[in-house]
């Protein structure tokens, strides 16, 4: 009898309370790197190839833990890039509201896996051997009913608890903190045309998964970090897939380079370097059309003016660089109207609409954005503005 009580317990491993802890830490970690190489960096994206042997034990292994379906989450997190922030994004706090998406992200989840047409649409290339038809798709459920009877065989009535956390974790990181917060609250890098942020610093306990903003602006690229002070774990565990010859990097972000100070004119390098690093350049812009913006609400407020004045400076600033774009028509118009309210700001608003056109004309020749980057260049120069002025100047040291 007492062995039985014993067992029911503690399980086989009559492990102490610790020992469950680090066990459940070890696992619940394995499955993000699992869902951050596997599903997101090497599936959705293709930023990266793993070896076969690498690619089937995550799949194995995120079927005994989550019962997720690769088409499933890979198609509904390509729709999530595609539309994102617009009808149709699977889980946006913009659409959803940021309570719905970061406490019943899942539910959002499990509604989009049975749109067929999402699937059929953001699916393609996804994994289609026996293995997924016959075990890991049509059985997707079976796997965490495994996972439950080997928690509760390893330590009893604590595997209960070890199982609900191996439940929750994902729902909670992936489909509540990265696709809720990361699209809520954080600092970004880049003015990718989307509210996605860098939420930090929580990068082991979600693989890199929360450097949402850079995956934004460089979707395909395999290497999430950009800053000096950013970890992405899960770039580390690549480098060393990489390193053993069990993965290849296919993509990563390129880096920023500027060349000297002297550069005469604005050439064919300098085009290229700007668009390519399209995100961090209107960043920059951003930041100096905010500064404008807060001398602005610092002149109002000595000269008495109106206190509705200054917070509707306040709140369209706000907007800058931050997923204007996925507004409504009209209210782009209303904060692009606040921001023209003083002769600066309002060829600053303008300089910013004809930057973003550069990278926006598809149809334009090389010869063409050329042209008008040496415009802009030019137009900035003559503006008067000493920011904007400075802002040209750096510019010219942009390189592919």
């Amino acid at each position: 009898m007492d062995t039985i009580l014993s067992f029911a317990a503690a399980g086989i491993t009559q492990a102490s309370w610790w020992e469950v802890a680090l066990f459940t830490l070890a696992v619940t970690h394995i499955t993000i790197v699992a869902v951050t190489l596997f599903l997101h960096r090497s599936q959705a994206h293709r930023g990266v190839d793993l070896h076969p042997a690498i690619s089937h034990f995550f799949r194995f292994w995120l079927w005994l833990t989550t019962g997720m379906v690769t088409k499933e989450w890979v198609s509904i997190h390509r729709k999530h890039h595609a539309r994102c922030e617009r009808d149709g994004d699977p889980h946006s706090p913009m659409m959803y509201g940021i309570g719905r998406v970061m406490f019943r992200g899942a539910e959002l989840y499990r509604d989009e896996s049975k749109n067929a047409e999402t699937a059929n649409k953001y699916g393609h290339g996804t994994p289609n051997d026996w293995l997924e038809k016959n075990l890991y798709s049509r059985h997707s459920a079976s796997g965490i009913v495994v996972m439950l009877v080997i928690d509760v065989l390893l330590f009893g009535s604590l595997g209960l608890a070890v199982w609900a956390v191996q439940m929750a974790w994902i729902p909670f990181w992936a489909a509540g903190v990265v696709n809720g917060i990361g699209h809520f609250w954080g600092y970004r890098n880049f003015a990718s045309p989307d509210t996605s942020t860098n939420v930090f610093p929580i990068g082991i306990l979600i693989g890199g998964e929360e450097l949402h903003n850079n995956h934004h602006a460089y979707g395909t690229s395999a290497k999430f970090s950009s800053r000096w002070f950013e970890i992405d774990i899960g770039w580390a565990y690549l480098t060393l897939l990489s390193w053993l010859g069990l993965a290849k990097i296919r993509k990563v972000a390129p880096k920023l380079k500027l060349g000297s100070h002297g550069k005469p004119v604005v050439d064919l390098q300098t085009l290229q370097g700007v668009i390519a690093h399209r995100y961090e350049v209107l960043a920059r812009y951003t930041g100096l059309m905010k500064q404008a913006c807060q001398e602005e609400v610092s002149k109002l407020t000595q000269k008495g003016g109106t206190l509705v004045n200054a917070e509707a400076l306040k709140s369209a600033a706000h907007w800058l660089g931050r997923g204007d774009e996925t507004l409504a028509p009209e209210e782009r118009e209303r904060i692009h109207k606040t921001l023209s309210q003083t002769e600066s700001l309002s060829v600053m608003v303008q300089m910013r609409h004809d930057l973003v056109k550069l990278w926006d004309s598809s149809s334009a020749s090389s010869e063409q954005l050329l042209h008008d980057l040496q415009e802009w260049c030019h137009r900035a120069q003559q503006s008067g503005i000493v920011s904007l002025q400075e802002f040209a100047l750096r510019l010219r040291r942009y390189a592919a």
